[in-house]
């Protein structure tokens, strides 16, 4: 088959027409229709180039890690490992491994029991996972609005009805949340769990409240609801008070009785929690995990045999390793990878710094932003301007669009995602300048004459900063989370999201796969697939640059 384009034989075909995939259309899976792409994938392009900046990725900063370290470690491992390393492990995961999810748990106040443990190939694996086991087609998730981007393509996937949920600078509201399964409950409809990001809200920023916190596991138990709670970042955390997990306050509520697998005290029956090393460590090991109840721990076990079998003993082995090593800094030596998770603390609170700086210089007056007590992300909302197309005409800088952190492909439109911890402190002011310059010195007329008609709204209002700026913020100001992508838009704001349609309101269910790319045209038959506008002239040497999957 002849694979050149234009005459290039990159190796690689470019990307099929609807009429190509029409031709496959009676052999794909109904689910298929449901699939849309990763935001990362077309980004990730243009974060290969050398010139790019990224803001984009959950990228945490891995040359923090030392290289002898690491040698050290792996030596080790081979030394007294090798046949273990190189072969199969226990789908569940093994025992070593399990002992530093303990151990982390623990830092975060939260007592497991280890029977209760699953190790993954990466946190992404436990979303999936749970999809797997729970959902059918058509069953509802709650999830936030905004959402983590990875988790949308996945819900996707499983055919879920998403509805989102409108969170402010105290996470989730849960009288919403009630009003919602009220809702649900008159319909007739149950879901299947509700899916939040207490910590250091991905994207948006935010942290849960404990009033709320504690309210959700009352209405989980209440309602008899199952809730995964995603924290990838709780041990990130630069200012303020670590807040109790939902897995240790559905245990200290009335939780399972420990299995007698060495844990102290009871079990969540409700909570299913989700952790990795990604986020503290390397996601290169690509090692998460998840702590469930017994019943639904069989199935994602099951589940996982049908998908790896087993997550690299290599890998784990390598992070048992890691967790026997004594820190160099205090007396008596405390833990090396304690030490290592306050050093990217103090890297990353200098970094958030920074970022928050920089709004305030390039985008004062015509933004908002959230102020994050941990995590990776900030997201911040511009008056008037199209995020996605933003990124489309960027030639130097990257970042994840709002419209990917929500179901319908179309909320969001005018906020975007940035990471401060990947990048130097100059990459990150050279980021924020750069993106200052794409959008103009006047965001709501480059929104006019581009055709993007966004709303301006921002996760957590009350926690987001206005930097002080003489002048008008634009086509009004921005809106408060509830009330932009879940709400009727405010006289004055300038329409709709920039989808061709009204903005659905805060606890309506988004079918998967109901939303097109601003509002075009497609084929319903087709797999939805959600792209980023392609620069018009790519690197000639690289006609079809790699396309590389960003996962958590």
């Amino acid at each position: 088959m002849d694979r050149s384009i234009g005459g290039s034989h990159s190796g690689r075909r470019g990307r099929e027409t609807a009429h190509e995939l029409a031709r496959y259309e009676a052999l794909f899976a109904a689910r298929t229709r449901g699939m849309k792409s990763s935001a990362m994938r077309e980004m990730m392009a243009l974060t290969e180039r050398p010139d790019v900046i990224s803001l984009a990725g959950g990228l945490p900063d891995t040359s923090t890690f030392a290289p002898e370290l690491y040698a050290k470690l792996m030596s080790q491992v081979a030394v007294e490992s090798t046949a273990r390393a190189l072969q199969y492990g226990p789908t569940e995961g093994m025992a070593v491994a399990v002992d530093c999810i303990v151990e982390v748990m623990a830092a975060e106040g939260t007592s497991i029991d280890p029977a209760n443990v699953i190790v993954t190939t990466g946190g992404q694996q436990v979303i999936d996972l749970v999809c797997k086991a729970l959902i059918d087609p058509g069953d509802v998730i709650v999830a936030e609005a905004p959402t983590y981007p990875g988790a949308v393509p996945t819900f996707g996937a499983y055919q879920a009805d998403v509805v989102q949920i409108e969170i402010d600078s105290d996470g989730m509201p849960i009288d919403e949340l009630e009003a919602v399964l009220d809702r649900l409950t008159a319909e007739g409809r149950r879901p299947k769990f509700i899916y939040t990001i207490p910590n250091f809200q991905n994207p948006g920023g935010v942290t849960m409240s404990l009033p709320r916190r504690r309210r959700l596991v009352e209405v989980a138990r209440e309602r008899e609801l199952l809730v995964l709670e995603d924290n990838p970042y709780g041990l990130l955390r630069y200012e303020g008070e670590a807040l109790p997990t939902l897995y240790s306050l559905d245990a200290q509520d009335g939780g399972a009785p420990a299995r007698g697998g060495g844990g102290d005290g009871a079990s969540s029956d409700l909570v299913i929690y989700l952790g990795t090393f990604s986020k503290i460590l390397s996601p290169g090991l690509r090692l998460g995990w998840a702590v469930a109840p017994n019943a639904v721990l069989e199935k994602l076990n099951l589940g996982k045999q049908g998908a790896d079998l087993c997550s690299s003993p290599m890998t784990q082995l390598f992070v048992s390793a890691y967790f026997a090593e004594r820190g160099t800094e205090s007396h008596p030596p405390r833990p090396a990878w304690i030490e290592y998770v306050e050093r990217l603390r103090n890297l990353y609170r200098r970094r958030r710094d920074v970022m928050l700086e920089s709004l305030a210089e390039h985008f004062g007056g015509r933004a908002s932003w959230t102020r994050p007590e941990g995590g990776l992300f900030i997201w911040a909302t511009l008056d008037g301007v199209d995020t996605t197309d933003l990124m489309g005409r960027s030639k130097g800088v990257a970042f994840v669009p709002g419209r990917s952190a929500y179901m319908d492909g179309r909320s969001g439109a005018s906020s975007m995602r940035l990471n401060f911890a990947g990048v130097p402190e100059e990459d990150i002011r050279e980021g924020i300048r750069r993106i200052s310059a794409i959008a103009g010195p006047d965001t709501g007329l480059m929104g006019a004459l581009t055709g993007s008609s966004a709303q301006a709204t921002s996760a957590g209002a009350g926690a987001a900063e206005r930097a002080p700026a003489g002048g008008d913020a634009g086509a009004g100001t921005a809106t408060e989370a509830g009330s932009g992508q879940g709400g009727e838009t405010p006289s004055g704001t300038g329409g709709d999201s920039g989808a061709g349609g009204e903005t659905p309101r805060a606890g309506t269910g988004s079918r998967a796969g109901q939303g097109s790319r601003g509002g075009a045209e497609r084929d319903p038959g087709l797999a939805d697939v959600v792209e980023l506008p392609r620069r018009e002239v790519l690197d000639p040497a690289h006609p079809s640059p790699s396309r590389r999957r960003q996962d958590r």
